[in-house]
């Protein structure tokens, strides 16, 4: 029997993410995104998830949109694919809302989606929880729960539906924020609705926990402890999260809660820097990274801080990543290895094992950093 899948990709998901826009939203900010060097993503992820597929294709038909909203990365990997829209050019978010509603007309058995929580808007709108989808994560934000929590994680969820196995069909919330205020540091998160998912618990997100750090005596604790340990004349790259912007609070520095910053000697070099300019600022300097866990998710790399570039933490190097968490945080993943979802599955390769987590002062947890399907993991 044919697995019918449903295809549609956002090929301008993520631009803004690398250049320190924060988003993708709006008429203006992707071709913004592309004048300040931003490169599109969402096409390479789509592959990454796909390839997962590629040994069952005499069992799957493509239903999507043509060209680079699915076409292209379908049939570069030899699927059988059915054109059944064709978009504007440049895509719009209407495209994405047109085509979902043929797919579901079409009578898939999945949408399968690259974007973020914009693209899970639409698609929402759209044909709500009329049919089961599955969204590949290549969106700057990515709060919603309709997610699998790596490209390649989305690929073995449809790989378990196309091979006939057990996967129940949950409701999810779709989420999205008010990115103006994000790009101003401010967060406001609001339900849009729900689609059914599969809920394969391995391999799928939850939605991101917003709830502030309660426990302020243990971020004064993290953040005395890392400052303490800073070394002279090195460059410390602080990603975004309130854990880190304690640290940043403890030096008595201005820190850009949704972005990242570099500090040298307790002073600060640059803010709400771009991935080029992270680069720039570091090659040839020793640089250590300063990172927290997304709560609810895990994620270290690849949600909300994708300026931190595979270039950028290859330069860095595994032994110069400090992250920080309470062990409240970590608790609450429920044994889930934190993940890393840089875009480069050979480096998320290279982090996999067990690194350092700094959960007080002078106090540390060895804590387990997943495979880049969100499941294995590799000995250190």
């Amino acid at each position: 029997m044919q697995f019918k899948l449903g295809l549609i990709v956002n090929p301008v998901a993520g631009l803004g993410g690398s250049v320190a826009l924060k988003g993708s939203d709006g008429e203006d900010t992707a071709a913004k995104a592309i004048a300040l060097g931003a490169e599109p993503k969402s096409n390479s992820r789509t592959k990454a998830a796909l390839e997962v597929l590629v040994p069952h294709q005499s069992n799957i038909t493509i239903y999507t949109v043509n060209d680079e909203m699915g076409e292209q990365t379908a049939k570069a990997l030899g699927f059988n694919t059915q054109v059944v829209y064709q978009s504007n050019s440049p895509t719009t978010s209407d495209d994405t809302e047109a085509a979902a509603r043929l797919l579901q007309q079409q009578g898939v058995d999945l949408i399968l989606f690259a974007g973020g929580d914009g693209t899970a808007r639409n698609i929402c709108h759209a044909v709500e929880d009329s049919v089961p989808v599955l969204g590949i994560p290549a969106g700057c934000k990515i709060h919603s729960g309709v997610y699998a929590i790596t490209p390649k994680a989305a690929g073995r969820v449809v790989e378990m539906l196309v091979k006939g196995e057990l996967v129940t069909l949950s409701d999810a919330d779709v989420m999205d924020i008010d990115e103006v205020a994000f790009r101003q540091g401010t967060v406001k998160a609001k339900r849009y609705g729900e689609m059914q998912v599969p809920s394969e618990v391995r391999y799928v997100q939850a939605v991101k926990n917003g709830g502030k750090e309660t426990d302020e005596l243990v971020l004064a604790d993290i953040a005395a402890y890392v400052v303490s340990e800073m070394d002279a004349d090195t460059l410390y790259v602080m990603g975004s999260g309130s854990t880190v912007g304690a640290v940043m609070e403890e030096m008595g520095l201005e820190n850009t809660l949704l972005g990242v910053d570099l500090v040298e000697d307790q002073a600060l070099v640059g803010q709400d820097l771009t991935a080029q300019q992270l680069l720039e600022l570091t090659t040839g300097r020793e640089t250590k990274l300063v990172i927290t866990l997304i709560g609810g998710q895990g994620h270290i790399f690849g949600r909300g801080n994708q300026q931190l570039s595979p270039a950028l933490i290859k330069a860095i190097g595994r032994d110069n990543i400090i992250v920080v968490a309470t062990k409240t945080k970590l608790q609450a993943l429920n044994g889930r290895p934190l993940i890393c979802d840089t875009g480069d599955s050979k480096l998320d390769d290279e982090l996999s094992g067990y690194i350092r987590v700094t959960s007080g002062f002078n106090d540390h947890i060895m804590y387990a950093v997943g495979h880049q399907d969100g499941l294995h993991l590799e000995e250190k």
